[in-house]
């Protein structure tokens, strides 16, 4: 493998289409605005580098990064590249991550919107996120110890884990299917409308209007923090510590809590609602 250093590569397809090369304490930047540095290249390996150009790593594969930090001036880093290794690296431009597929993440920081679209078998460990979109339409997605910060996440995603992890972000999981979320925080309006075949153990649910229009929703062990309006129209199997603030129109299932503040069925409901509300101590 060549090894390239301390140098800086600042023109248009400054690397284009390079093979076994490792480059170390390079940069990325300059008044040439060069885009496009490392298209179609083929086992790179980018370590204490930092990229301030648009484009650089398209139709690329088996690329690792480590120690790399991506301003926000590094706009679509990463796409159409497969077999991906980022590691205690920074993310920061817009849409970093597109159409991609066998990526890892590791103890990495991403400040992207629309980051991971489209793309397929992404496991991450010990990875911020802040973004709006994230994850849009990817298949096969795990995650753990993940902080995510933002909107609209995780929306049309299948196949998705997501364990020991902290989720501050509005409207999460529209329209997903086949959802594992492990001991984890959610802070969500309007979480998980049109799920199907989604999960939620041992987790704290925070937020208004939470998990309806879902098919095969289960809670187990979970606690539900200011959530009004729950479950309305969804087939649900919930198991949930302490009151629910309030459910409304829960479609089909069971729901069984320690007490709730209100139970809301109304004469106006678009579907038969046949959901057993329980409470705890009166199984």
């Amino acid at each position: 493998m060549k090894i390239i250093e301390h140098q800086n590569f600042p023109q248009e397809r400054a690397l284009y289409g390079v093979d076994e090369v490792e480059l170390k304490n390079c940069t990325f930047e300059g008044e040439e605005d060069g885009e496009s540095a490392l298209k179609e290249a083929r086992n790179v390996s980018l370590k204490d580098c930092y990229m301030d150009l648009r484009y650089p790593l398209w139709h690329d594969e088996n690329v690792s990064l480590e120690r790399v930090e991506m301003t926000a001036n590094c706009r679509a880093a990463l796409w159409y590249s497969h077999h991906i290794v980022a590691k205690n690296s920074k993310l920061h431009g817009i849409k970093a991550l597109r159409e991609c597929s066998d990526v890892e993440l590791l103890n990495t920081s991403v400040i992207s919107p629309e980051f991971g679209w489209r793309s397929r078998r992404i496991v991450g460990k010990d990875v911020s996120v802040e973004g709006e979109y994230g994850f849009f339409e990817s298949e096969h997605v795990s995650l753990k110890n993940l902080a995510f910060k933002g909107k609209y996440s995780f929306q049309y995603v299948r196949n998705l884990i997501i364990e020991d992890s902290t989720l501050d972000t509005k409207d999460a999981f529209w329209h997903t299917k086949n959802v594992l979320v492990k001991n984890s925080t959610i802070k969500s309006e309007y979480l998980a409308w049109y799920a199907e075949d989604i999960t939620f153990d041992n987790c704290t649910i925070i937020g208004t209007q939470p998990l309806c229009y879902c098919k095969n929703l289960k809670l187990i062990n979970c606690k539900m923090i200011d959530c009004d309006l729950s479950f309305e129209y969804s087939d649900v199997d919930a198991d949930v510590i302490g009151e629910i603030t309030s459910v409304k129109n829960v479609k089909s299932g069971k729901v069984v809590a320690d007490a709730y503040g209100e139970i809301i069925l109304t004469d106006d409901s678009k579907v038969k609602c046949e959901a057993q509300i329980i409470t705890r101590d009166k199984q």
